[in-house]
């Protein structure tokens, strides 16, 4: 496509949140070998997906995205895929359930290696020296580990994250087509930790209402295809220019540009300037795409932002996602649905409660509170109800494994508890327990809206 700007017209617009590369060349033989590699998602697949958020922006579905806030290289297992497609699930069971509406279910996995951070340098002390190293922007850049060697930006990363995207794909289609998402199975889950977990132990009505469910299906002799594989897609932000660009294709159907490294992409709040590098790229691709709003968006940014990204007002084919915390959303949320609603703006509304809530613990951790991550759902949840909008889903930073990362819910961590497995990167994600128990919760707002 003609009008399709090469990397280095994005890079001269200004691409923020960018690592700055030590060898020009080797980036350049990077992005040259990644352009030759095949896609790891299909142009109609991403189509599928903008027809199911065409339904989410209508009232008609809900969208659950959920994955780890930064994935790493050493992530990649089978168990790891395995718990967190898991969880997601197990969730996406109990919302479909009590919303009566089909559930979207999008992974946050398969090329979330990047993070855009709030300062180029870290600083620490050691030893009584203070040493500065670039900042870890994700294993797509640089090493966790604050040595110089491991902090140098590196493009060769690019290929290992298309590799690890494609080992991730690979695992969550076997197990999605495989048996492991039967609903049945699924099910079975969710009524073994309503059984044997104290935080469980609160939901056990709604999880007897959808064991009833299923045995009136078992009785009947209703066994649809649909109850034994689900569809499932992949998301990320779409930061480092030179992977995202290196994995954009033209469409031989439709003669279009498709970012193919994921389903859905997303602008985050840091890069969501309307005359930068990520929204000119954005505004080419026909992806379904997202796009963050923090607490400084206005109704006018919102406005201008879908102007250019959604110029045609396709259904499903923007998403806004909303991060305000959860002390902010019920003033600042409002003003953007009421005014994009009334201009006939077609968009999806999705409440990241995570992003909003993050703060510093008293014993050193990055860390969030079970209760505002809830209370920001319920604010998303009750300024929908007020206007007579749809609360269109929830993007949670989580993982399928017992860690201790976030304040709160039915196992009670404390700040103290935090360091008994606190093991991620960069920012904090609820655990199996903790994902569960939101799910339930959302489950209830979902059936008053």
């Amino acid at each position: 496509m003609s009008s399709f700007p090469d990397l280095a017209a994005l890079h001269a617009i200004g691409a923020a949140q960018q690592p700055t590369y030590p060898d020009a060349a080797a980036v350049d033989a990077a992005v040259a070998r990644l352009r030759r590699m095949p896609p790891l998602v299909f142009a109609g697949e991403c189509d599928d997906l903008t027809a199911k958020m065409a339904a989410v922006s209508r009232g008609e579905a809900f969208l659950l995205q959920g994955g780890d806030c930064a994935e790493t290289f050493d992530g990649v297992t089978a168990e790891n895929v395995r718990n967190k497609l898991r969880v997601l699930l197990q969730m996406a069971v109990v919302l479909t359930y009590a919303g009566s509406v089909p559930v979207v279910k999008l992974g946050r996995l398969a090329g979330q290696y990047a993070k855009p951070r709030s300062s180029d340098l870290e600083t620490r002390e050691i030893d009584g020296e203070k040493i500065t190293l670039p900042a870890y922007r994700g294993d797509a850049v640089n090493g966790f580990d604050f040595t110089e060697a491991s902090r140098i930006p590196d493009p060769q990363r690019l290929l290992d994250v298309y590799n690890s995207s494609a080992a991730t794909l690979n695992l969550v289609r076997a197990f999605v087509t495989g048996g492991y998402a039967d609903l049945r199975q699924v099910h079975e889950w969710n009524t073994d930790f309503v059984r044997t977990s104290a935080a469980g132990q609160r939901y056990e009505q709604v999880a007897a209402e959808i064991d009833r469910a299923m045995s009136f299906m078992r009785a009947i002799g209703a066994d649809p295809q649909e109850l034994r594989r689900v569809d499932f897609h992949s998301s990320h932000e779409a930061l480092l220019m030179e992977y995202e660009h290196a994995m954009t294709r033209i469409d031989s159907r439709t003669d279009e540009p498709y970012n193919v490294s994921g389903h859905f992409v997303w602008i985050g709040e840091r890069t969501r300037q309307l005359d930068g590098a990520h929204v000119e790229y954005f505004r080419h691709i026909r992806n379904p795409i997202g796009c963050k709003l923090g607490p400084t968006a206005t109704a006018d940014d919102a406005l201008d932002l879908a102007a250019k990204l959604n110029p045609d007002n396709t259904p499903g084919r923007l998403t806004f996602i909303t991060r305000f915390g959860a002390s902010k959303i019920r003033d600042g949320l409002p003003q953007l649905v009421e005014k994009v609603t009334a201009e006939g703006v077609n968009v999806a509304w999705v409440c990241d409660p995570m992003h909003g809530n993050t703060f510093e613990s008293s014993t050193g951790y990055k860390t969030r509170r079970f209760d505002d991550v809830v209370d920001e759902v319920q604010g998303f949840f009750d300024v929908h109800r007020s206007l007579g909008t749809w609360p269109g889903g929830i993007l949670v930073e989580m993982t399928g494994d017992d860690v201790t990362e976030c304040i709160g819910g039915g196992e009670e961590i404390d700040e103290a508890g935090l360091a008994h497995r606190y093991e991620s990167v960069v920012d904090p994600r609820l655990n199996r327990v903790q994902s569960l128990e939101l799910a339930f919760l959302v489950a209830e707002m979902l059936r008053q809206a």
